[in-house]
């Protein structure tokens, strides 16, 4: 019943958000950061994460981000905001336009100046050789200048104390004040100002879906709760949408 609904608050909605964080691709092997098993869950407890079983750049996309994909080929999501860096909205085939990443993308790097955005298969960056290439890194002397204007090139990714990226800020910030459906996938919602956002649209009168194995910081504010492994509960609802199963 619970896929149901989810699908026909998508049905009806005009401007569909979509907010993933680490959740969304625990089924592709990769850890989260609160649940659990959780990365910052394990050091809390003065224990070592899980080491992950390949590099980021292996693990590939699952049930929930291909769901998301039919959300977008459908015409129903209008943007999708995410907080995770390892690259599988963009794999599995959200578009560059659809989407902004909060934290970064792993795979990219962009020039501090331009801030034109490259793969680092287009710079052909070796990271075993150059490193990752991070904001608060020496540059090393071997490494690649932006091909368009000759500074510095960064790794995309936003660590701790990075300022955060100010053009992906703004389109979040612009979209989620258009959302009239506001659904929130795979986060506890504790870190900011990535969490700002859900409570930015419920604010502006969105209706706040949120998905996720746990509590989270925003659960007061939900019009719907769902406790739901996303990778199998996504799918449920791109049937129920496909078969015009809605209410």
């Amino acid at each position: 019943m619970d896929a149901e609904t989810v699908a026909g608050r998508i049905h009806s909605s005009s401007h569909l958000v979509v907010f993933t964080g680490a959740g969304v691709s625990t089924a592709s092997g990769l850890p989260d950061y609160r649940g659990p098993e959780g990365v910052w869950t394990l050091r809390d407890k003065g224990l070592k994460p899980k080491p992950v079983s390949k590099p980021w750049n292996q693990f590939e996309p699952n049930a929930a981000h291909y769901a998301l994909v039919d959300l977008q080929e459908m015409g129903y999501l209008k943007h999708l905001i995410s907080q995770n860096v390892e690259n599988l909205h963009l794999k599995s085939g959200i578009l560059p336009q659809n989407i902004s990443e909060l934290h970064g993308n792993s795979t990219i790097w962009k020039c501090l100046d331009s801030d034109h955005r490259f793969s680092g298969d287009q710079l052909g960056w070796d990271v075993k050789k150059l490193g990752r290439g991070y904001r608060t890194k020496k540059p090393h002397p071997e490494q690649p200048d932006c091909p368009s204007c000759g500074s510095r090139l960064i790794n995309s990714v936003v660590n701790f104390n990075d300022p955060m990226p100010d053009l992906e800020m703004e389109v979040a910030r612009n979209h989620a004040r258009q959302a009239d459906l506001f659904l929130v996938i795979g986060s506890s919602l504790a870190v900011n100002p990535a969490a700002s956002f859900p409570r930015m649209a419920r604010k502006n009168g969105a209706e706040l879906v949120i998905i996720n194995m746990g509590r989270t910081e925003a659960d007061h504010l939900a019009d719907l709760r769902i406790d739901a492994d996303c990778s199998v509960f996504l799918p449920e609802v791109i049937s129920h949408l496909r078969s015009h199963s809605v209410s």
